[in-house]
């Protein structure tokens, strides 16, 4: 097997590992609160992380005060898209918020354009405002009105983004795991701290097998998207995110009997179409 086709089953793997977080997590969100569900998914998962990191001997605590401050950066932003993205995720189905989200590779493309000067040409640009418009169909106003549910979605986006121009910034010899455990523990502390306000309530075992689902599910995207970084052509690799919205479809309809409307269907196919241009078109630039 070839190095660009084992990083695209990684990928697939990879999405498939998180749609599954994310279906666990909304079932179970019926029957917890949602801060003690993260908090309780948060320590199985940070246990989980730590395990694998001391099993692969990739933590490090030795680093940069540069490289402390992008991973406080990073750490801050994966709080607040955590938070955003499941109020999104509790509101909505499950298609809708993914689709959403598959716009990050152009708001990644954006934000590196304008904060770290990368070059970015009119066809890219045009992609970009095209992804946008079809992010547009994705939220627009329903029958019942427009969803505040959908601006989290779109609040979770920027903040996904900022994480991830943060950890671009980060020096070849900060350890993958060690900003995942740091990631990991935050989300955990920020939803340990705020469920104080929300209250627990008991878990029963339908639940906890849920939470435990969910743990291992984020452990192995984790696990597969460090992986992935490792193995292959990135630019071949990346557009196998996109099998993400699949699952979604997918897990939307037979969990939660979930089916996007033709409006929405268009909106995700317009921004995945913009994004894989820009992924392709990038690697053709890479290989001038």
């Amino acid at each position: 097997m070839s190095p660009n086709l084992k990083g695209a089953l990684l990928m697939m793997v990879s999405m498939a590992a998180f749609t599954l977080n994310d279906t666990c997590v909304k079932a179970a969100g019926d029957a917890l609160p949602l801060f003690q569900l993260v908090t309780l998914r948060g320590l199985l998962a940070s246990v989980l992380i730590y395990l694998l990191a001391r099993r692969l001997g990739s933590l490090s605590v030795r680093l940069s005060r540069r490289d402390w401050g992008l991973i406080g950066l990073r750490c801050a932003a994966e709080m607040g898209a955590t938070v955003f993205f499941l109020s999104a995720l509790m509101n909505m189905p499950l298609a809708n918020v993914t689709a959403i989200l598959q716009v990050l590779p152009l708001t990644l493309t954006l934000g590196a354009a304008l904060f770290f000067g990368e070059p970015v040409g009119w066809r890219r640009t045009l992609a970009i405002g095209l992804g946008f418009c079809g992010v547009l169909m994705i939220v627009r106003p329903g029958p019942e009105g427009f969803s505040p549910h959908a601006m989290f979605a779109l609040v979770s986006v920027l903040c996904v983004t900022v994480r991830d121009l943060a950890t671009r910034r980060m020096s070849a010899q900060v350890p993958s795991m060690t900003v995942t455990l740091a990631g990991a523990l935050s989300v955990t502390l920020l939803s340990a701290l705020a469920s104080g306000a929300t209250g627990w309530v008991a878990v029963d075992v339908p639940t906890a097998l849920l939470v435990i689902a969910a743990s291992v599910c984020i452990l192995l995207g984790y696990l597969c998207g460090v992986m992935v970084m490792r193995i292959g052509d990135v630019s071949f690799i990346a557009p196998f995110r996109y099998t993400g919205l699949v699952w979604a479809l997918v897990l939307g309809w037979a969990v939660f009997g979930d089916w996007p409307q033709v409006p929405t269907l268009a909106g995700a196919a317009i921004v995945v179409s913009t994004g894989l241009f820009t992924l392709f078109r990038e690697r053709a630039l890479l290989r001038r």
